[in-house]
């Protein structure tokens, strides 16, 4: 990838994430990267295509994520990872995650093939475990990890290592 079109990704991922998909056009994204509005097409032949382009990177992220839990052996070790996803959301990768979040809403594009595997491996944690209802319990934490990262994207509490704590702690962690 040229040099030209990794700053189109990152400019539209910027103004994706802030502006909202809908809300920004590739001219406007064009202009912000110093580029012309036809090179965009040449590379990404459309604002979709764009789109794609950005989340096929994200989707690198993620698998890096789903190898590291994967890596897991102890079951807590696996809920604890799990549960420090969102507070471990670095500054820059907080535009992919930003506009993930955004696209559920704005666009009704959930893509549920990102947190399957996580669910998975919560579930197996939890049946190891020996928990009453496994399935419910990963579901529980992936809903709470979903609020927690759409907040801390948001609004940033300020006591976000209390609540982490509380979550650690519910599950003796």
């Amino acid at each position: 990838m040229t040099e030209k079109q990794q700053n189109i990704l990152k400019v539209a991922l910027e103004m994706f994430a802030k502006d909202g998909f809908a809300s920004t056009s590739t001219s406007k994204i064009a202009k912000a990267a110093g580029v012309s509005e036809g090179l965009i097409f040449r590379h990404f032949t459309n604002k979709d295509g764009l789109l794609k382009a950005i989340m096929d990177l994200g989707g690198c992220q993620v698998k890096e994520i789903h190898e590291v839990l994967f890596s897991l052996k102890n079951p807590k070790d696996v809920i604890r990872t799990v549960i420090d996803m969102p507070f471990s959301l670095g500054e820059e990768h907080h535009h992919f995650w930003r506009l993930l979040y955004a696209l559920k809403w704005q666009a009704d594009m959930y893509d549920a093939s990102m947190s399957a595997p996580i669910k998975e491996t919560l579930v197996k944690a939890f049946t190891e475990l020996k928990y009453e209802n496994p399935s419910a319990e990963a579901e529980i934490v992936l809903l709470t990890m979903d609020g927690l990262a759409t907040a801390l994207l948001l609004r940033k509490p300020d006591n976000k290592d209390e609540i982490r704590k509380v979550l650690l702690d519910k599950y003796e962690l």
